[in-house]
């Protein structure tokens, strides 16, 4: 259903329920990849921190959110949230270089 399509509060709340458990699998999936990293990092000297890494999904983060007419800057912000999440989890495994 669409937000034009909703006719009833509870239809709105319905759908945004859907889309927050379908970004939570989404977050989850990229977790993995996080925890997939980790143990590749260290094989090829990398630190869990790679500020140009960084950078680049952050440009590419704004680019497609203003792409799909997202708030660039609420999007940067909440993924460098991200970011910094992941790039902790992988200091807790791999260690602070």
């Amino acid at each position: 259903m669409t937000p034009a399509e909703c006719r009833t509060m509870a239809e709105v709340r319905a759908e945004i329920d859907r889309v927050d458990a379908a970004i939570v699998a989404l977050l989850v999936e990229r977790a993995g990849y996080i925890d997939r990293a980790c143990e590749l990092k260290p094989a090829l000297g990398l630190p869990a921190r790679i500020d140009g890494r960084v950078e680049e999904v952050v440009a590419k983060v704004r680019a497609r959110a203003m792409a799909e007419g997202l708030d660039p800057v609420l999007a940067e912000a909440l993924w460098r949230r991200l970011i910094d999440w992941s790039i902790a989890r992988e200091e807790a495994v791999i260690g602070r270089d």
